[in-house]
């Protein structure tokens, strides 16, 4: 690794009205270094990208590029400097090819296009990726992970020196992040300084060569990736320990609210059997095309079982779409914030009583907006949604405080079984332990609680019994003293069977 650094920060800091985002934080870049830069929301990452990349600037504080001081006063600054930015959800032109998307930025290569000798660099640079990619193919019809690829050739295009990576695969399958990782450890073979920004943990101790710490605007701790342990991660992050982000009390109680038995839809799972108690939260584990969210999505009738029975408090139903599923107490938080969880434009108070809107209309069919504004006081404190006000739009909230809205919005139905798709995906991790709380209270109140969740360390922490899927089957059920991640692993991958009593075969 070369002494100097590629970009260096040095005690910048950077107010917002009342607000203070960083507070004299420093930073070093290297070439070929994969530095790894991990922070609750409101930690100061988002305000120190802005800053490198020309979007803001800072109110002290030095930047030093080689060693040089510079100013980085625009993205076009940034952008001759050599420093390049990808995000979560890449800014991608539909309309234009694989090859336009990567020379778009080349604002000075004249009026007239040189299509073949476009689609021969274009070639060239995804090659040096080892990628392979249609370059006359629309980005439309890209998957996440192809746009991914496409942002990064089109950062090597304007031969980037620093490239910033914002939680670039939060909507990747683990085969994607596998081969976003190789690219990302190719182009550190290069020479390129890598700043990777994630909340996940386990990829973060997978590519990271170096880990710095940000706690409420301010540098916590920065070391080398050995010498650091994700407890210590978590507790630098958080101000809390691991222990913390977990606090599962026992609650089952013998009364079965839910019964299933062969549930099935044809061509995507079958035989899917399980009791669900009052007070328990049953853990659904698998990997990648398990079909766990169908199972989930078929309970809600957003995509019903054809085969097999469901009995609530020991009475057959057939559900067949969400408005009786409802009627029988089930709820659904979705992994889908933006899809089928809330209406990002409308407020918390509209958001939290849309599908309870009968009970806040008065005889003439009027809303009663006061008994509404009150029963979104109540979640904002039951829950502290963290917002000035419960008029405030959705989409200004944080990830972690819009998961609490879509909680508010189903706990508000009063489930008697509510169904967690991901409830913790793509918050921090402050905002995770409060959502862990929440689920241990809810089950203390007796509400049957299914989990599902590709974090295995928060399935396994937070369950009181673990099911297996894999390939839309179900492959055995652990209690919670049998379940570890090896063996759940090991039944996920069919290197294993086990059954519900916990007999490995």
């Amino acid at each position: 690794m070369q002494t100097t650094p590629v970009l260096e920060i040095r005690d910048i800091s950077r107010r917002f009205g009342n607000t203070q985002a960083l507070a004299g934080v420093s930073l070093r870049l290297y070439p070929g270094e994969v530095h790894a830069l991990l922070g609750e929301n409101g930690a100061g990452k988002s305000t120190l990208i802005k800053i490198m990349t020309g979007v803001h600037q800072p109110d002290s504080g030095q930047i030093l590029l080689d060693g040089r001081p510079v100013r980085i006063g625009s993205t076009l600054e940034a952008q001759r400097l050599g420093i390049a930015a990808i995000y979560q959800e890449p800014l991608m032109y539909p309309d234009l090819n694989v090859a336009e998307n990567i020379f778009i930025a080349h604002a000075g290569r004249g009026p007239l296009v040189n299509w073949g000798k476009m689609y021969r660099e274009a070639e060239s640079i995804l090659a040096q990726l080892d990628v392979r990619l249609d370059v006359r193919q629309p980005a439309r019809g890209l998957s996440v992970a192809a746009q991914q690829i496409v942002e990064i050739a089109k950062a090597l295009s304007l031969q980037v020196r620093l490239l910033i990576m914002d939680e670039p695969t939060a909507a990747l399958s683990a085969h994607e992040v596998e081969q976003l990782f190789a690219i990302v450890r190719r182009l550190r073979d290069q020479g390129v300084a890598i700043l990777f920004i994630s909340h996940r943990l386990e990829e973060v101790f997978t590519i990271a060569d170096r880990i710095t710490i940000f706690r409420d605007g301010r540098l916590i701790s920065s070391a080398s990736r050995t010498d650091v342990t994700v407890a210590q991660a978590i507790r630098d992050m958080a101000g809390r320990s691991v222990e913390q982000l977990f606090p599962r009390r026992h609650t089952v109680r013998d009364e079965v609210l839910v019964q299933v038995r062969d549930l099935g839809r044809q061509g995507v799972f079958q035989g899917i059997s399980f009791d669900v108690r009052a007070g328990e939260v049953l853990g659904f584990a698998g990997l990648v095309g398990a079909r766990r969210s169908d199972v989930g999505l078929a309970l809600f009738g957003i995509a019903p079982a054809d085969q097999g029975t469901v009995t609530i408090a020991g009475r057959p139903v057939h559900i067949t779409n969400p408005r009786q599923a409802m009627r029988y107490g089930i709820a659904y938080v979705s992994e889908d914030r933006r899809g089928l969880g809330l209406s990002l434009p409308m407020s918390i108070t509209a958001n939290i009583t849309l599908p309870t809107l009968g009970r806040y209309l008065n005889p003439l069919g009027l809303l009663r907006r006061q008994a509404e504004l009150a029963t979104a006081e109540e979640f904002r404190r039951r829950l502290a949604i963290r917002a000035p006000s419960v008029d405030v739009e959705v989409n200004k909230l944080s990830g972690g405080n819009q998961q609490k809205v879509m909680l508010s919005k189903w706990l508000n139905t009063r489930p008697r079984l509510l169904i967690l798709d991901e409830p913790t995906r793509g918050i921090d991790v402050g905002a995770k332990a409060e959502v862990h709380q929440m689920i241990d209270d809810l089950a203390a109140e007796g509400i049957a609680i299914i989990l599902i969740s590709s974090d295995l360390p928060e399935v396994l922490a937070m369950s009181d019994r673990v099911l297996v899927m894999r390939e839309g089957r179900q492959m055995g059920v652990f209690s919670r003293h049998e379940a570890t991640q090896e063996r759940v692993l090991a039944v996920a991958m069919g290197q294993e069977s086990h059954n519900a009593t916990g007999a490995m075969s």
